[in-house]
């Protein structure tokens, strides 16, 4: 039997477990050690009710502009296959998470951290997909004790795709949408399309896109994305890998999944990869873009189920 949680709104207590306090919430780099401000997460549970396993649980983190939603299924099909408690997290600005106008992945990974010592869970797999996928890798480098196993799916720390500088159109595709007020969702949607697609012609991004559309509570329609904060950071603070990091390493278990026909990552890119994780390897699911979970469903599940159980 499956459950959701989503987290109070209050405040958490600060987790009083040894290893919590090697792990102050101060960013590590060579210029700043000012304290980084967190942000309460929601996020989805799935796990028996009588759940003895001792396997760390498996946190997965959704790329920019996605939710814990689209990994229902994939999150339910893991915890099946595998075992383990699976934890779904919405990041900060996205689904049913706490806005706020920092958007780093320093923040990022500090906002996990502050989840993880909430739940008083002290080891973790990560498993991470594009924006999720970097998170996830800040979250191992500045908590290697913490990290268990890594999963990055579509995504690098050693260059990014040219074609990640064109989500600067899809921000303003998405601010010039005007839905009026009390309409049906169904036509809301049909609506958010009809506007989004002299824009961006691929269908499937304008239905991805479109699941954040939400209906508040006076019939208005609006994105539950923060999409300002995303565009004022996205350049400087999500586009690229942070470079105060350099030097810093993972030495845990490392899988890198990427998409064929995707330019978000190579097999070049493995030995500056393995600066940052040395015990990296990189597989490519052939047939699939940069959505690798979501276009080749059955062999991600398949090379994710097999690295948990064997690292």
């Amino acid at each position: 039997m499956f459950f959701n949680a989503v987290i109070s709104k209050n405040i958490p207590k600060l987790c009083t477990n040894t290893l919590w306090r090697q792990y102050p919430i101060i960013t590590r780099s060579a210029t700043t050690t000012s304290n980084t401000e967190t942000v309460d997460l929601a996020y989805s549970s799935y796990e028996f009710t009588d759940d003895t396993s001792s396997l760390p649980p498996l946190v997965i983190l959704h790329g920019l502009l996605g939710s814990k939603n689209n990994w229902n299924s994939m999150s339910k099909a893991i915890h099946k296959t595998t075992g383990r408690k699976v934890i779904s997290i919405d990041a900060r600005n996205h689904g049913d998470s706490k806005h706020s106008p920092q958007h780093t992945y320093l923040h990022m990974a500090h906002d996990v951290i502050k989840l993880l010592k909430k739940l008083e869970i002290s080891k973790v797999s990560v498993l991470g997909h594009s924006m999720g996928g970097r998170t996830a890798m800040v979250l191992s480098l500045l908590c290697s004790d913490l990290v268990s196993s890594l999963i990055v799916v579509d995504i690098s720390p050693v260059k990014t795709s040219p074609q990640i500088f064109s989500m600067a159109n899809l921000f303003d595709a998405m601010v010039a949408v005007s839905i009026r007020s009390g309409i049906a969702m169904s036509k809301a949607r049909k609506l958010a399309d009809e506007q989004l697609k002299p824009v961006i012609p691929d269908v499937n991004l304008r239905n991805f896109l479109i699941t954040n559309l939400v209906q508040t509570n006076n019939g208005s329609y609006a994105w539950r994305v923060n999409i300002p904060a995303l565009k004022e950071n996205f350049q400087q603070s999500i586009a690229t890998f942070p470079a105060s990091l350099k030097g810093l390493q993972y030495a845990g278990p490392t899988l890198f999944i990427g998409g064929s026909l995707s330019d978000y990552i190579g097999k070049s890119d493995l030995p500056e990869i393995q600066e940052y994780f040395p015990l990296a390897d990189l597989i490519f699911i052939e047939g699939a873009g940069h959505w690798v979970h979501s276009q080749k469903p059955e062999q991600f599940l398949e090379i994710v189920c097999k690295f948990l159980r064997e690292k």
